[in-house]
């Protein structure tokens, strides 16, 4: 392989990983009325197991299917990946145990969404973080 070969594969990698480069962690945030999370109650919240947290009704809001975040989010605080979660929710609407959180198209939305939303977790990028809004669990 010759020095363009090697050049053009380095250019694909950096490509490739440049996106990852900079994503930071998964961070939930929540409605300033929400009180402290920890890594158990999320999960719980966001398998309709918990629907109040300190006497407040808390209403979890999710990216869309198949944005990348949803997926780091599933794996870093459910153990799920898309698959697992969307057959998990299938299951408990099907026997009426209740709904998937609602769904948001990106980050900006769920910032706004659970900014002005009591009782609203929802989770972001740690880089989307603005002074303002509400980090719960890192």
């Amino acid at each position: 392989m010759g020095i363009r070969g090697a050049g053009l594969i380095l250019f694909l990698w950096g490509c490739l990983t440049a996106g990852h480069a900079h994503a930071g962690d998964v961070v939930v945030i929540a409605h300033p009325s929400v009180p402290r999370l920890d890594g158990v109650t999320v999960e719980r919240i966001y398998t309709g197991k918990v629907v109040e947290v300190g006497g407040v009704r808390v209403m979890p809001f999710d990216l869309a299917t198949g944005h990348p975040l949803r997926g780091r989010f599933l794996v870093r605080w459910l153990d799920r990946d898309e698959e697992r979660y969307l057959a998990y929710w299938t299951v408990r609407r099907y026997v009426g145990k209740g709904v998937p959180p609602s769904q948001v198209p990106t980050t900006a939305e769920m910032i706004r969404l659970v900014s002005g939303t009591p009782g609203a977790v929802g989770y972001v990028d740690e880089a989307d973080v603005k002074p303002g809004v509400n980090v719960l669990v890192r």
